[in-house]
């Protein structure tokens, strides 16, 4: 059982990038009903970025709102968080994380390090 993210780089601020993560080794498909986007900045305790439940449901952090979108892949078990105008403050690890149907999250990847530059 794995979550394996990618996208990760450097931009300066107004740019975009795009976060991938694809989970496997779960035995079934519905398991993990909910998946997000975790992010930890240098110093600070890990914060929800986003959130997407089974229905297709987003959740977004104040920040995010406007600037950030989280969906679901082609492929079976993969969400993608979509950056744009990025930020400084956005700077961080972000994590992939899966959760039950009611998106209590349990389970984080390693991570993909964002830096935002002024």
């Amino acid at each position: 059982v794995q979550l394996a993210e990618s996208g990760g780089g450097s931009v300066q601020a107004g740019g975009s990038l795009t976060l991938s993560c694809a989970a496997s080794g779960f035995g079934d498909s519905n398991y993990h009903s909910c998946m997000g986007w975790f992010r930890q900045a240098p110093g600070k305790a890990r914060e929800r970025v986003s959130t997407i439940n089974s229905p297709g449901r987003t959740t977004y952090t104040d920040s995010g709102k406007g600037r950030f979108t989280i969906r679901k892949g082609d492929a079976e078990n993969t969400i993608y968080l979509q950056m744009n105008n990025q930020k400084p403050e956005d700077t961080g690890m972000y994590y992939c994380a899966e959760a039950d149907p009611w998106c209590n999250f349990r389970l984080w990847g390693q991570g993909t390090k964002v830096t935002v530059s002024s």
